[in-house]
Parts: C-alpha cells; structure tokens; sequence
C-alpha cells in the first residue's frame, strides 16, 4: 500500500512520494510509533521540542554541540515528513471539500490539529477498519446472489466485471463529477440490493422473481398473510422492520462508495495498477471458464441480472396488449345459453379446490408412499359408496401461491398468470365456467370461500348468485393459523345452508378447502358430522396441534405437515361425499398449485391433480376420450393440460 505522502500524478501541486509516511486511512499501512513525540506540536520545555541550548535540537538550530548530524538530523527528517503527511493531507481535504468548506476548515485548523493528536491512536485503527468495512459492503452489494440457494460463500469469491468499470469511472473524474457519480452509484447499488432481496422472498415463495411492473400489489397479500399468520402486532413489527432496514441500506451505500472513491483518489496509482491486475484476471477466468465450487469466477451477475429485468419491465407493460389479443378468441361466446351444459342439468356440481395440492405430494420420494396410501383407501371408500373417479393433472400458471390467478385462469379458459391479468380479467365480460351454469338459469350458484375475510367483488364477475366468506358460516371455532375454517366446517356449512335445503333447486358451487395452505399446521382431525356443530369444538383439537413456529425450523418437518394437511383435506371430501353424496352429485376436485419451494425443493414443475368425481355413468362417459385415469391417484404418466383448457374441454364434453 502506497504511503498517504504519495502523489496522485493528476492532480497538481501534490508533495512528492515517501515511503517513511502512511495515511492512517489506508488498511494496513505503516505509522509511525503513536507514543513518540510530535516536533510540531510538542510545548515548549517538553522533550523534543527542538529548544535552542537543550543540547537535543532537532531543527538544526544552534545547541550545544548536538545540532546539524547526530540525532539532530534524524529528528529533522522526521519533522520534514510529518509537514509532507500534513500538507498532502490538508490538499486532499482542501480537494474533497469545496472553497467555503476548505476556508472554513482553515480557521479551525490549530483546533483540529490539536484534537488530531488526542485522538491519533484511535483514529489510525478507526479510519482503516471503516475503509475496510465500506469496501466489503460495496463487494458484497455487487456479488450478493438473488436466490437463497446460491447464497453461499463462494457466491462471494468472484469478480464482479461491474465493480472493475465502476472503479475505473471513479479514477479519471474530477473531484466534483467523482463525488457526484458516487453518490449516483451508491443509491443504485441500494436498489439493487433491495431488489435482491425482493428476488430471494419470491424465489423462496413463488419460485420466481419479483416483477417491477406487476409484483406491487403481492406486497400487501404478504402483509395480509403476516397479519393472519403472526397476528397484527408481529405484521407490523415485521413491516417496521423491513422499511428500517431499506432506508439503511440506500443511506448506507452510497457513504461506503464515497468512502471507496475518496481512498482510491488519494492513492490513485496503486488503484490504477490494482485495476489492472484484477482485469487481467477477470478476463482469463472468463475466457477459460474458471470456476470455484460450480460458481464463476469472472461474474457478470449484477449486468446480467439489470438486462433481464429491463426485459421482464418491457415484457410486463406489452403483456397487456397480449392479453387483450387472447380475451378476444371464446369459442363459446355466442352460444345459446340453453345450449350450454345440457349433460349435467339436474346434477348438483361442485368444483372443488384444494389449496396447494400438487404432484409434489404425490410423487416426491419422502411423501409418495403416505399421499398414495391415502388416496388408495379414498379411492376404496368411494367406490363403495357408488361413486366412479378418472384423474389427470393440470398445469397452473402459478406456484407457491396466487391461488387466486389459479382460479381464474381453470375458470376463464384464459392464462391468468399476474396481478395485472387478473384485474382485467375481473373487469371484462369473459364467460366463466362458473358464469355459464348460471347463464343457462338451470343452476343455483354458490361460492363456500372460508379464506374470504371481507367484501369479495369479484364473485359478481364470476357468475355466483352468494358468496359465504368466512363471516357468513356461523363458525365458532379457532382459527388454524392462516386458515379461518377448517375444511371439514366448510363442508358441513355448504350442507347446512345450501346442499341439505329441501325443495331446492339444483346447485353449482365453487368450494375453496383452506387447510392445507401455508403454514400447514397445527391440523385439525376429521371428526363425525354430528360432532361438527358451530366449530367451538376445534378449540381442543388445535390445542393439540403443532406449533408453525417450531415446525417451520426444520425444513423436514414443514414437508411433513405439508403431506398431513393434504390428507386431512382429501378425507375431509371423501368423508362428505360418503355422507352426503348422491345420484345428482358431480365433483371436480383439483389442487390450485404447488405449494413452496420449501417443499418442492424446486423440483415437479407446477402440475397439479385433477379428479372427476360421479355416481351416474353417463356422465363419466362423456369424458371417456378424455384418457384420463382411474381412480383419485394419477400416475406419473397420466395426461397433462394447461390449467386455461378445461373450460372449453368441460363445455365441449357436456354440450349437446
């Protein structure tokens, strides 16, 4: 490391290179022995302070005999350095600060000088360790992954092209352009790092990255879940926490890239020849593919990571005019209504989802053997009750979560597959499946919707007569943490207020089975229908469930549960069906989407089951060229559809 005496060959004026000297700022370099005394500033009397006839000048002033060679000229040189050390130090602050400020500092020069040798131990460890700790940040800043999973210590050991550009900007501006090109660089390296961080929670949760343009609106469904799951106080706490820590971060990074340019400013040749080595490096490790623990050494990470994201914003605004194109093909917007579903009139048809029911469950080694045995005795108790099953999967347009857009997109025959789709869809006349039953005016059509927890507009849009929230089912019970109502309660409101009414006119419902989202735990039981009542009786069962907060610290566990609640959500239909079901019934039952990657562990896509449920053979004729499979269980092999095809295959296959 260069001494603080050595000068910046562009700016002029600057005291010539010595290598007695050291900058205190400069991470590891030399000092000189804190405990010795300043000829500068030492009083008079005390040793060293150069007094004439003392027999021990130092400035080769007339003594007693001392003066001129001995010790005397060594003390000279030393004070020769200390004045080069001052004036290139008072220059480069002179340089940083302006005319007013370096006038002002001028007038307080003596004060500071004075402080300065108070604090000379301090300072010369301080100043070092802040240099040090603001070029970490900014390494840090540019190397930090995007993703959990690549966030390892190796991500860490590459070189970052950017941060070589960046350097060599700094280097050749002036004083003025430098400082304001850091403070630019700064506040978009902030961005960028809470950018990262956004990318991390989504990958985590939707196994994607966070989109500038249309992920907005998702941050108040986060805070809606944090508010369900940790109760009011923990959502606030945790948004509190995360607002504090982005204004720490845009305030802190562009102090550290000041911080940086002002030391490689102040020492610009061996920052020039440091530059030079790393690009050296960076472009032989890139051109031979030089990696460390599968990761590149030579990083484009943070350019690559800005070009995607311009495409991901330009993609997002031109997805609109994208969507409108699609919209506009319906093969059956100008089909009679009476000519519609004429297969199913008189049948009571229940679409029925399962939240984050996916092909994970049924084939990931660890939960494959638990998830089949329990849709084999499903599938047992159903044929003994009369009823037939055919099974296949549907790929959503989502994972993790938006089991809204995952909804929307099996409803409309549309691939609804962000928020900005979403409300243009809601806002559209586009028939929906469920829209068309009650088109025809042969159908009464309901939405059992226990995660609803206020007004819901959107049922007008899909075509429901009523909507039961989670107000509106007279339930008593606890909630299960994110869950308001256990699915077995969902079941037996649906038969309390709609499907047991005599006289009743033929229903189509929309059945949403909350149990198994996120968190998935503590899990109720299926108990007996008779035992169901108000749904106080859940207070004791979740006493005895788990708590989300222990089973969330151990990945194996979360999987765990994940597999229970799915049980518990696929016995709870089965178990309604043996009570309830009957010649007219006609379920489809199907999961939304995958849950987490927590539990996917990224692998299976983004498949989810989809059974056919009828005691009626007719109607399991009419899917027969379907070649989906028997029973509620499809194999690895069974056909696969987009999730926004089985509107027109339904319609088609119970048409005239």
């Amino acid at each position: 490391m260069p001494s603080a005496a050595e000068a910046d060959p562009t700016e002029p004026g600057a005291p010539e290179a010595d290598s007695g000297t050291a900058d205190p700022e400069v991470p590891g370099a030399g000092a000189a022995d804190p405990g010795a005394p300043d000829a500068r500033t030492a009083a008079p009397g005390e040793p060293g302070a150069g007094q004439p006839g003392t027999g021990e000048a130092c400035t080769g002033e007339a003594g007693t005999g001392k003066a001129g060679t001995g010790k005397a000229g060594t003390e000279e040189a030393g004070t020769e350095e200390a004045a080069a050390e001052e004036a290139e130090s008072e220059e480069a602050r002179a340089e940083e600060a302006g005319p007013e400020e370096a006038e002002a500092e001028e007038a307080g020069a003596e004060g500071v000088r004075g402080r300065r040798v108070r604090f000379a131990g301090a300072a010369r460890f301080a100043r070092p360790a802040v240099s040090w700790a603001a070029g970490v940040l900014v390494l840090g800043a540019l190397l930090m992954p995007n993703g959990l999973n690549r966030l390892t210590p190796f991500a860490f050991t590459r070189i970052p092209v950017e941060g070589l550009c960046c350097a060599a900007l700094l280097l050749v501006l002036r004083p003025a352009a430098r400082r304001a090109a850091a403070v630019g660089l700064g506040v978009g390296l902030g961005l960028l790092v809470v950018l990262k961080s956004l990318d991390m929670g989504f990958y985590s949760t939707l196994d994607r990255p966070f989109d500038l343009v249309l992920d907005w609106i998702l941050l108040d469904d986060a805070q809606a879940f944090l508010r369900a799951s940790a109760g009011t106080a923990g959502a606030v706490g945790a948004v509190a926490l995360a607002v504090l820590l982005v204004l720490a971060v845009l305030v802190l990074m562009p102090l550290a890239v000041l911080r940086v340019s002002r030391v490689m400013a102040r020492h610009s040749a061996t920052a020039t020849r440091s530059l030079l080595v790393l690009g050296t490096v960076w472009v032989t490790c890139a051109a031979l593919g030089v990696q460390l623990a599968g990761v590149r050494v030579a990083s484009t990470s943070t350019s690559t990571l800005l070009h995607n994201r311009a495409h991901q914003v330009r993609a997002g605004v031109q997805d609109k005019e994208a969507f409108a194109r699609e919209a506009r093909i319906d093969a059956f917007r100008d089909t009679p209504p009476d000519q519609l579903l004429t297969r199913l009139r008189g049948k009571d048809v229940l679409f029925t989802f399962i939240e984050s029911y996916g092909r994970t469950a049924l084939e990931d080694p660890a939960m494959a053997a638990g998830t089949a045995s329990v849709l084999a005795d499903g599938t047992d108790r159903l044929e003994r009750a009369g009823f037939s099953t055919r099974s296949a999967f549907l790929t959503s347009p989502v994972t993790g979560a938006g089991s809204w857009l995952a909804h929307a997109t099996f409803l409309s025959g549309l691939w609804i597959k962000n928020e900005q789709r979403y409300r243009n869809l809601t806002s559209s006349d586009r028939m929906t499946l469920t829209g068309a039953f009650r088109g025809t005016g042969a159908w009464r059509t309901v939405g059992i919707m226990p995660g609803v927890t206020k007004a819901w507009p959107e049922g007008k849009f899909y075509g429901l007569d009523h909507v039961y929230d989670s107000r509106d089912m007279g339930y008593r019970g606890p909630k299960f943490s994110w869950t308001p109502v256990p699915d077995q309660y969902s079941l037996a409101a649906f038969e309390r207020l709609e499907h047991g009414r005599r006289d009743r006119e033929p229903i189509m419902a929309e059945i949403i089975l909350a149990s198994s989202h996120n968190p998935w735990s503590p899990i109720p039981e299926v108990i007996g229908w008779d035992e169901v009542g108000d749904g106080s009786v859940y207070h004791g069962l979740k006493a005895a469930g788990k708590d989300p907060k222990e089973v969330w610290q151990d990945s194996e566990q979360v999987r765990t549960e994940y597999r229970r609640a799915i049980a518990y959500s696929m016995n709870s239909v089965v178990s309604y069906l043996e009570r309830y079901g009957d010649e007219d019934t006609v379920v489809v039952l199907l999961g939304d989407h995958q849950p987490v990657p927590t539990v996917t562990r990224g692998a299976l896509g983004r498949d989810v089951p989809v059974s056919v449920i009828a005691k009626d053979p007719e109607v399991m004729e009419r899917i027969a060229d379907w070649q989906w499979q028997d029973g509620l269980k499809p194999a690895p092999d069974a056909p696969v559809w987009r999730m926004d095809s089985f509107r027109d295959r339904f319609l088609t296959a119970y048409g005239p």
